[in-house]
């Protein structure tokens, strides 16, 4: 089992509150610190190529804005087109009370660009630019509120956009596509270095696979939003689009199997072997740990009564529970966890969302859902001695 879930299991969970928080400036530090903790110390060169291509065959270079914003030292700050790095202010708001970051593709022959080092989003948005707005957070400092195209009062709803995540420091780059708030626009990243790396590129027709897929599964569909984009369930969940007790029986149907037997969780801390207790999946090994029967939400966030701390036990026990409830295979296999593909999403109550983005890509891996990088499932790439970064708008 890859152990990059486990360095820093609480990755995504900040993520959930950037749309639409005023305070979204701690999240973006933390968007993707996986193998952080003990990757080779090689330095990485000050400035990174970064390429973004557009071969959408839909939308012309013009139409196409990239942004890239995020955290460096504990400041929100964005990328300027030159290259360097520009604190966000109030000041940067405009009339209509928005900033426009937005670096036109076209303005530099296509593509170059120069990426410092920061911990960040790559926003793409195609036809019209985002808004993203500078606010105050909670201690005084200018923070950003970032797009939320899952909220329908969102200014940037109409607009379509997505994002990929890095971190880029001394250590090297550590970066991935991301499908875990909402899919649109197809991205695939190419880092090159001491490897030559590619991920996220789909299948011919892969978009359109994505939504029709969903379109087919009742309680899915009303996450497709026109032919804009996909919602991911969670997000529907609190729209009011997703029913709320969806895996409640197949949440059920774990905690009465392992009410009669053993859970085995084979964690880079060890294994640790559960069952349920007083109502609670209680786990014996290298630390007790235990969780209370989660609700879909939880399941669907990996949040909840399955939080993953970054503590080397509970987390990482977490974190492959909730990859099996996503995946559907906690009753089928008390062995997790799994690691076979054909066994995943084979029950009618699963994640068919995570389905649909995995069975669209080339590789089979995407982050469908916050701990899709369990057993190395996750659209997630690293280099420790880059030399570039191609970020490719695919063909829709």
């Amino acid at each position: 089992m890859t152990p990059r879930h486990q360095r820093h299991v609480a990755r995504r969970k900040v993520l959930f509150a950037l749309g639409g928080a005023m305070a979204a400036a701690p999240a973006v530090a933390a968007l993707a610190p996986h193998a952080l903790a003990d990757t080779d110390r090689t330095a990485a060169a000050g400035s990174l190529p970064l390429t973004v291509v557009n071969d959408t065959g839909v939308f012309d270079d013009a139409d196409v804005h990239v942004y890239i914003v995020g955290n460096q030292d504990g400041r929100q700050v964005r990328v300027t087109p030159d290259g360097t790095l520009a604190p966000v202010a109030l000041s940067d708001n405009g009339a209509d009370g928005y900033t426009d970051y937005a670096i036109p593709l076209a303005a530099s022959g296509g593509s170059g660009l120069s990426l410092p080092h920061l911990s960040g989003r790559i926003y793409v948005s195609l036809g019209a630019k985002l808004k993203f707005k500078v606010v105050t957070d909670g201690n005084g400092n200018p923070a950003l509120q970032y797009p939320a195209g899952w909220v329908a009062s969102d200014p940037n709803y109409p607009v379509l956009h997505d994002c990929a995540e890095f971190t880029y420091n001394p250590s090297g780059m550590f970066c991935n596509t991301t499908m875990v708030d909402m899919f649109s626009v197809p991205l695939s990243i190419r880092l090159t270095g001491a490897q030559d790396q590619t991920t996220g590129t789909l299948r011919a027709s892969g978009r359109a696979g994505v939504f029709a897929a969903l379109r087919e599964v009742e309680e899915f569909a009303p996450l497709v939003v026109d032919d804009r984009r996909v919602i991911a369930p969670g997000h529907g969940l609190d729209a009011g689009l997703f029913p709320a007790d969806y895996l409640a029986p197949y949440i059920d149907e774990v905690w009465s199997a392992y009410t009669g037997k053993e859970l085995t969780v084979t964690t880079n801390a060890g294994t640790f072997t559960g069952r349920v207790r007083g109502g609670q999946l209680v786990f014996d090994g290298p630390a007790q740990v235990s969780f209370a029967r989660p609700s879909t939400r939880d399941v669907l966030f990996c949040d909840g009564t399955l939080a993953a701390p970054n503590d080397g036990t509970t987390g990482p026990v977490a974190a492959v529970l909730g990859a099996g409830f996503n995946r559907s295979t906690l009753v089928s296999s008390a062995a997790q966890p799994a690691t076979d593909p054909a066994a995943f999403y084979r029950t009618a109550l699963t994640n068919h969302y995570a389905k649909a983005v995995h069975a669209a890509t080339a590789d089979g891996k995407a982050y469908g859902f916050a701990f899709d990088d369990v057993a190395d499932f996750a659209s997630y790439v690293q280099d420790t001695a880059p030399t570039g970064i191609r970020l490719t708008l695919t063909p829709f």
